[in-house]
């Protein structure tokens, strides 16, 4: 950057040529006087939408193969009827197909690149040559990966078929043109990219219909080269559009303002916090605005002396805003998911958030202007006084009076219906006053004119964490209780979250860890009544996501391998009465759950409600990974009947222990009653018995290491702690013990008999031992995948357990989808019905 001393007037033109910071410019036509510009114009930006494009091109290259496989017969009507016209289009075209193939491959690169070379454009020759030559590379390498490696559907979806033989058609010329004109530029700027793009479209049309290529194909190959343009484009950079020099003047003219002088804030020293130097006239709202929104930002002085601050919003940036934006109203409740894209409802918005604060009585700079130039926003704004941000005050120079200060500034805007959502030590601006210190709050970019409750609390627990970073935490709890009522001191606790947070707190946060702990006690010990509990905000989390993910691969999995007319083909073959014996087994289950549940529950508990919540549990199942659905209800169920909590879930883990011990019992009882020949049907392959060694040894090796028996403790001590007392106060009544093992034994027999009988109606013929084993582990394995139900991976387990023993895979696959149609499936109506009962009577 210049130095702060030298002044550089405004350079004519744009930015991106030779006009930088320093050069002379012509005195304006206008009779006005020439300002002077103070700035570090850059010519080349990396714009984050190039970026954003290569990713959505690439996953619609991935969605267009996706639908070519497993939609094939839409895809292929709709070729057909488009290529319905082919004979009316040969009759009306005059230059044949090929020649117009040969003209858009070699006119068009030919036509883009002459034009860049009589602008004197080199580098953009170079760019658009490069992206056109990776485009061909990147297509010809995927139509060598799927020709090679993909499945028969895929490459059937991409196929034509050209002298009697289906042809893989990913054409790499239209992928070189599309990567040609991407990087060169858009439409708008380039007369020859425009009528280029037209004619690759009119060429696509005619090839498709006359069955050149297929339709995935050349999608395919235009979302491949689409991507590669922009990439280059990206990490190449673009000329700025931004409005520097004469057209930044040009737009602060138009806003109404005649300037003088225009100084940059630099970054660095907004970003360090350190003064301002002589020549930089941006004020503290100036220096703000770089560091919490990385605004460009201007001090001026007009030609009639007054000083005020110009911030700069520019366009390229704003894809990232709304990202966030979009990102945190989808994962946050209670927050709406704001609709602004463009750069212009970004900046009205800010100046409706400045407008509205101003006059509701908050201390934050007036918007004085705001303007359009080029692809940037232009806003006039008030500067604020000399001024010290909070992130740059030690602890010792923030009295109680700034704390209160704070305070009034956001009760005062609270009272107003506004909510600012984005509070950090970078918005907050702390002056000596005459009598009292002068408190500002800037940057209300993100807020909410009219606030709900949730965002009004988020603001106060906002403002408490980055309080407590600067000042600790007690100090900051008391400075929040001076000023807040009690109730609005006890929301803060349940928001006591990193999610409800910004970035720039949470950034400091992750410095001291301690400190929301530490504010959480300090909440308690001022009112022990107060719920610290985190409250439920994220509507998805990375687990999430990982359920959604792996439901759906295993979904896709199960699908492309079931043969669904061979299980109707058993179902007509085999007697009915086979499935109605596995239906009828699935739900003796349930009444075995409820009867363990009934022994060991601490209080009288229905029979006949313990089956209904079990019963209800399957429908529950559709959302909570398997296990978790049965134990959550059964929880409830017992809290409701007065238990205690921790007795409660003592009651409810020693039901699921019990239940894993009974298996295993059953398993060697199982070995012993069928007799050793029995088992030794049941082989395992020596890739099998490699695995399982290798698995058990990383096992044992991994409890050698301290922090991972740490891990292993903390998970399995708890709950061995909250069972033990409950199982020794089990024992003492051999009742309840018998009763509640009976329960455990009645669920496992019916899942295993359930099974049996569905391997019956494929005509498979396994011993008791091969079918119990085959069960729990294939159960076992599937229920360990968080999927809800465990819907997918246990079908898949099952069928790999079935394999094992050598049923074949596609039946095996059929047994495993039968089992659960009739185990799982056909009982979530009932569960539906269950819940619904159990609300109406006030269970739940």
């Amino acid at each position: 950057m210049p130095d702060a001393s030298t002044s550089a007037p405004a350079a004519p033109g744009r930015p991106d040529g030779p006009a930088a910071a320093g050069r002379t410019a012509a005195p304006p036509s206008d009779g006005l006087l020439r300002p002077q510009v103070v700035d570090t114009p850059e010519v080349r930006v990396h714009h984050p939408s190039d970026l954003l494009g290569v990713v959505l091109s690439l996953l619609g290259a991935v969605a267009v193969m996706v639908l070519a496989t497993y939609a094939h017969n839409t895809t292929t009507g709709v070729a057909e009827d488009v290529q319905g016209f082919a004979s009316l289009l040969r009759q009306l075209l005059v230059v044949p197909v090929a020649l117009l193939e040969t003209v858009v491959t070699f006119l068009v690169p030919v036509a883009v690149l002459v034009e860049l070379a009589v602008r004197r454009l080199g580098r953009q020759m170079v760019e658009a040559s490069i992206a056109a030559i990776a485009a061909v590379l990147t297509a010809s390498s995927v139509g060598w990966l799927i020709e090679h490696l993909g499945s028969d559907q895929l490459v059937s979806g991409l196929s034509v078929r050209l002298g009697g033989e289906l042809t893989l058609t990913i054409p790499p010329y239209i992928a070189l043109i599309a990567g040609l004109l991407t990087a060169t530029g858009p439409r708008t700027r380039r007369r020859t990219v425009a009528w280029s793009w037209n004619l690759v479209w009119v060429a696509v049309g005619v090839m498709v219909i006359t069955t050149s290529v297929s339709l995935p194909g050349v999608a395919v190959a235009l979302l491949i080269g689409r991507a590669t343009g922009l990439a280059v484009r990206y990490l190449s950079g673009v000329r700025s559009e931004r409005a520097y020099g004469a057209s930044l003047v040009a737009g602060v003219r138009r806003a109404g303002w005649h300037p003088g002088v225009l100084v940059r804030v630099p970054d660095e020293d907004a970003a360090e916090g350190r003064p301002a130097p002589t020549r930089t006239l941006g004020s503290a709202g100036a220096r703000a605005a770089v560091r919490y929104a990385d605004h460009r930002a201007y001090g001026m002085t007009t030609e009639d002396g007054r000083t005020l601050d110009v911030l700069v919003l520019d366009g390229d940036r704003q894809v990232i805003g709304f990202l966030s934006r979009l990102w945190r109203s989808l994962r946050l409740r209670g927050l709406d998911g704001r609709s602004v894209v463009s750069l212009r409802q970004a900046a009205e918005r800010a100046a409706l958030l400045s407008y509205t604060a101003t006059a509701a009585g908050v201390r934050t700079p007036a918007i004085r202007g705001i303007a359009e130039a080029d692809s940037s926003m232009i806003l006039v704004q008030d500067p604020v006084p000399a001024a010290t941000p909070l992130a740059d005050l030690e602890a010792d120079d923030i009295s109680d009076d700034v704390l209160r200060a704070i305070w009034a500034q956001l009760g005062c805007a609270h009272e107003a219906g506004l909510a600012h959502r984005a509070l950090t030590s970078d918005v907050i601006l702390v002056a000596d006053g005459p009598d009292d210190p002068t408190v500002w709050l800037v940057g209300w970019e993100q807020g909410d004119v009219a606030s709900s409750d949730l965002a009004q609390r988020m603001d106060r627990t906002q403002m408490v964490a980055l309080l407590a970073l600067r000042v600790g935490p007690a100090r900051a709890l008391e400075s929040a209780v001076a000023v807040l009522p009690e109730a609005d001191i006890a929301a803060i606790g349940p928001l006591l979250q990193t999610i409800t947070l910004p970035r720039r707190t949470r950034e400091e946060l992750r410095k001291h860890k301690e400190v929301l702990a530490e504010l959480r006690s300090a909440l308690v010990a001022r009112l022990p009544e107060a719920d610290v509990q985190p409250e439920q905000l994220i509507r998805f989390g990375a687990r999430t996501v990982l359920t959604i993910l792996l439901t759906t691969a295993a979904v896709i999995i199960l699908l492309t391998s079931i043969n669904l007319q061979t299980i109707l083909d058993a179902l007509q073959t085999t007697d009915w009465r086979l499935s109605v014996l596995a239906f009828l087994l699935g739900m003796a289950t349930l009444f075995g759950a409820a009867l363990s549940l009934v022994a060991f529950s601490p209080v009288k508990l229905s029979l006949w409600r313990a089956s209904v919540a079990q019963s209800a549990a399957t429908f529950v199942a559709l959302a909570a990974p398997a296990g978790i659905g049965p134990a959550a209800l059964n929880l409830r169920l017992l809290t409701r009947r007065g238990t205690s909590g921790s007795l409660a879930t003592a009651t409810v883990a020693l039901v699921q222990v019990a239940q894993f011990i009974v298996t295993l019992l059953l398993l060697l009882v199982l070995s012993v009653a069928s007799g050793t020949n029995q088992l030794e049907r049941f082989t395992v392959s020596p890739t099998v018995v490699i695995v399982v060694g290798v698995l058990a040894a990383i096992a044992g090796a991994a409890m050698l290491v301290p922090k991972v028996r740490q891990w292993v403790s903390a998970k399995t001590l708890p709950t061995l702690q909250q069972t033990w007392p409950r199982l020794i106060e089990v024992v003492g009544q051999p009742w309840r013990l018998a009763l509640g093992l009976a329960g455990n034994v009645l669920t496992t027999f019916g899942y295993v008999l359930a099974f049996e009988v569905c391997l019956r109606a494929f005509g498979q013929d396994l011993s008791l031992v091969q079918v119990a084993i085959v069960y729990l582990a294939g159960n076992t394995a599937g229920s360990i995948a968080p999927t809800p139900g465990g819907i997918g991976t246990t079908e898949i387990a099952l069928a790999g357990a079935l394999t094992v023993v050598g049923v074949n895979p596609g039946v095996a696959t059929s047994v495993a989808v039968l089992f659960r149609v009739l185990t799982y499936w056909l009982r979530i109506p009932v569960g539906w019905a269950s819940m619904r009962y159990l609300q109406r009577v006030g269970e739940l």
